[in-house]
């Protein structure tokens, strides 16, 4: 048979089309541009970090303040979410061949945070070891120290340091900074102390504390009570570090944590009971939002997690951001400034007043790629970008 009669036998006969050199050099040159498109977004999200927290950080102990204007005061949950950002930027740029020191540079500004709370904790660690027998404020872990000393600087007197979510969140971010390869874990002695961490937030079901907001009862009169998101993050908390070997890929069996499991099946129980309920005054809470989702993730009942956060979406969205609760008096422009707590009544007058937050679109756009809903997450773009005020460089306007 010839040639042309080869050809001509069955011309319906796919043939297997070789890839051309062009086709080649398209695919390596689309490679490349994704690469440096990559890449430029990447410097993009480095400058901001540096920017707007970087520069902020101390340099002797690693906080961060609430605060750009604060030059004294470092906040431990503030603390914990910049380092997260820093991290998760580290993560990002670990894919990048040349990176010019920026990822070791980012690894190392989160392990910085991480030990500079570890530190100023460990010099409070009798506290810890009254806190597991008396759980109560005066035993409580500090959330606030100097930003550059690390002492103490507000008395219990003088602040609510019981707050459980706020070591809580620590532990979460501290098992997904170790596990990503960060060494932030040195000696036994820094082995045991987190592992003391553990038992101070095992008993959150059954203790009282201030909660995210820091004021503890809705009605901002210095009572404690028990909190749904406090409880929630710590249920996270011993999710995650429960077997976690502090030390990463180099550790032994006495570097690892573990976790008291009938402790662990209380909070669960105890947490999704409250549901949708944030505490005995408060009804619904914003704080679930950031327990439910990002980053605590703390009930897998998605009935629950859903009647939870549409409660929160139908009562407290409003026009720029969520409020934190109702009758939230907090930086309302009614709130009497120089007292510490409200006198009997008068959060009603705080009814309608209300701030609204916009960090909490952001929450709610994250939870949006979590659950690959596309829709979510551009409405709740669209409400952010109408809150926004930024400089040329995406900066903070001065």
């Amino acid at each position: 048979m010839t040639t042309m009669e080869r050809s001509v036998v069955n011309p319906a006969t796919p043939v297997a089309r070789q890839p051309s050199l062009d086709d080649m050099n398209l695919d390596q040159f689309l490679k490349i541009s994704n690469y440096e498109d990559t890449v430029k977004q990447l410097d993009i999200y480095y400058g901001i970090v540096k920017r707007q927290l970087l520069q902020f950080q101390s340099p002797i102990t690693g906080l961060f303040p609430v605060l750009s204007t604060d030059r004294e005061v470092g906040s431990i949950r503030d603390s914990v979410y910049c380092a997260a950002s820093i991290w998760s930027l580290y993560q990002a740029y670990r894919r990048i061949d040349d990176d010019r020191g920026k990822s070791y540079e980012l690894g190392q500004s989160a392990v910085k945070c991480m030990r500079g709370i570890l530190e100023c904790w460990i010099k409070q660690a009798h506290r810890v070891e009254k806190f597991k027998s008396r759980q109560c404020a005066i035993n409580a872990l500090h959330c606030k120290f100097h930003l550059d000393t690390g002492e103490e600087i507000y008395s219990d007197e003088k602040y609510n340091h019981l707050q459980i979510d706020v070591v809580s969140i620590y532990l979460i971010f501290l098992v997904q900074m170790i596990s990503s390869g960060l060494q932030i874990i040195y000696t036994q002695d820094e082995v045991a102390f987190v592992q003391n961490l553990v038992y101070y937030v095992e008993r959150a079901y059954r203790t009282p504390d201030y909660g995210m907001w820091e004021r503890g009862s809705k009605y901002n009169d210095g009572t404690p009570e028990i909190h749904a998101s406090s409880i929630g993050m710590a249920k996270s908390a011993l999710e995650a570090i429960n077997g976690c070997n502090l030390f990463g890929e180099k550790g032994a069996s006495w570097s690892v944590v573990y976790v008291d499991i009938d402790a662990h099946n209380r909070n669960r129980s105890i947490f999704e009971t409250m549901l949708p309920r944030e505490s005995s005054s408060k009804g619904v809470d914003a704080s679930l939002i950031p327990t439910l989702s990002f980053p605590a993730f703390a009930s897998h009942e998605d009935r629950l997690v859903d009647l939870t956060k549409n409660n929160v979406i139908k009562r407290l969205r409003g026009k720029k951001g969520f409020k934190r609760f109702s009758r939230d008096g907090y930086l309302s422009r009614l709130e009497d400034k120089t007292r510490r707590y409200y006198t009997k009544g008068e959060i009603k007058d705080f009814e309608n007043f209300e701030c609204e937050w916009p960090i909490f679109y952001t929450y709610m756009i994250i939870d949006g790629v979590f659950k690959n809903n596309l829709e979510q997450i551009e409405e709740y773009q669209m409400e952010l970008r109408k809150c926004m005020h930024s400089d040329l460089n995406g900066g903070e306007l001065k």
